[in-house]
């Protein structure tokens, strides 16, 4: 007589506080893009982005309960635990944007209308699944001296912050390529992204032992590399950007001035993260724990 495969069910999956912090980022990410719709105003870049971002995150934390909830992970040919860490990160990244752009985009003083209402509730609501991810990336990170997960130690979780930083950047280029300084500026982003989004994807893909090199000491490698490179960006970006030109006036919704302003700040942002990676791993490397 055939047998039938049963699929075991890991209650903890949705009774840990991991799995309470990914319930309330589920039904948060749901009822926020399900309000914003029912406003059927979230036209153009930023309202289109607000609205992938709750759905994208509601979808892929969805999955990871289900899969945790039947014990299907182990079968995947990934390290759930980094994938999971790199998720929780960069979901609570993508939410955090969303609860600022948003409502600088679409609510509109005085907020009176029924609309409104709406939008400033599903903005309260985003800021509320930004904490539940938050509270997952903080329960999910690796204990001092547990390096068995990458992506869950501080080095690990500031790789996916710093390839998000850059993905904002390349969203606010414009009006680089007249000048030799700019462009060094977009090459050390580019260059910078695709390293640390290739040791993202083949740490979750686990690629990584496959490299014929001492792994640890070539990311400290890396990140100092990295580091001087964003050095000379943000010295190089401003200089360049702002260097005899003076704010337009008026200057819209989709002035270059401003754009190049967001690019010094959020490059700033990536000099510090690839400092503070820096330090960790060097730690985690040459000074080991006891």
């Amino acid at each position: 007589a055939g047998t039938m495969a049963m699929a075991t069910v890991n209650l903890r999956a949705v009774t840990s506080w991991v799995g309470i912090a990914r319930l309330f980022a589920v039904v948060l990410s749901c009822i926020a893009f399900s309000l914003v719709a029912s406003t059927r105003d979230f036209g153009g870049p930023y309202g289109t982005w607000c609205m992938f971002t709750w759905c994208f995150c509601f979808a892929v934390t969805l999955l990871v309960l289900v899969l945790e909830l039947l014990e299907l992970y182990p079968k995947l040919p990934l390290s759930w635990d980094d994938f999971t860490s790199a998720f929780s990160m960069l979901a609570a990244l993508m939410v955090f944007t969303t609860s600022v752009v948003f409502p600088s985009t679409f609510i509109s003083s005085p907020c009176s209308s029924s609309k409104c209402a709406r939008q400033a509730v599903a903005t309260t609501v985003s800021c509320l699944c930004f904490l539940a991810y938050a509270l997952e990336v903080g329960l999910t990170r690796a204990k001092p001296g547990d390096i068995s997960s990458f992506l869950s130690t501080v080095p690990g979780l500031l790789k996916v912050f710093e390839a998000y930083v850059a993905c904002l950047i390349f969203s606010l280029l414009d009006n680089y390529g007249s000048k030799a300084g700019l462009q060094w500026c977009v090459a050390v982003y580019s260059i910078c992204f695709i390293i640390t989004l290739m040791i993202i994807i083949f740490t979750i893909g686990r690629c990584l032992t496959y490299i014929p090199c001492p792994l640890e000491k070539m990311l400290v490698g890396y990140n100092a590399l990295a580091l001087v490179m964003y050095i000379t960006a943000t010295v190089l970006w401003p200089l360049y950007s702002f260097k005899n030109s003076h704010r337009p006036d008026p200057c819209g919704s989709n002035c270059w001035w401003d754009k190049h302003l967001g690019v010094t700040f959020l490059t700033i942002f990536n000099l510090i993260a690839y400092l503070v990676d820096l330090v960790y791993s060097t730690r985690m490397v040459f000074i080991r724990a006891p």
